[in-house]
């Protein structure tokens, strides 16, 4: 995976077709998107199912949320292992870019990523409480 170049927003609004959101609460508090091309998410979901994926449907939705819950899962055991204590909110996945996410910040990091699926973004709005 290759980053690219930093952004700081006001809000979160993805790009993007399809969007897994994951709240974060306890000693940070905020809100991750990870917002993922139509065409990237059902590449993701087959190598996942081992089957071909046609659309997005409920299935590849709940596997992407399942995606986006492992990698925040693994983010916040870090955190914990420096003294925070965090819980992540279950995933709500949407589909359909141009959204805007309401946050509990003011600013919001924009990171986006290349990988050999394809290019996606992390919106990342958190804040210490």
């Amino acid at each position: 995976v290759e980053k690219g170049n930093l952004k700081i927003e006001e809000d979160i609004i993805p790009t993007m077709e399809v969007n897994a959101t994951i709240g974060i609460s306890g000693d940070l508090n905020g809100t991750i998107v990870y917002s993922f091309p139509q065409k990237m998410t059902l590449k993701i979901v087959e190598e996942m199912a081992g089957m071909e994926m046609e659309e997005v449907d409920k299935f590849v939705a709940s596997a992407i949320g399942e995606l986006a819950n492992i990698i925040s899962g693994n983010a916040i055991s870090n955190y914990a292992e420096n003294d925070y204590n965090c819980d992540i909110i279950p995933p709500q996945v949407n589909v359909g870019g141009g959204k805007t996410y309401s946050t509990a910040t003011d600013k919001t990091l924009v990171i986006p990523l290349t990988t050999p699926f394809g290019d996606f973004e992390l919106n990342v709005s958190v804040e210490q409480n």
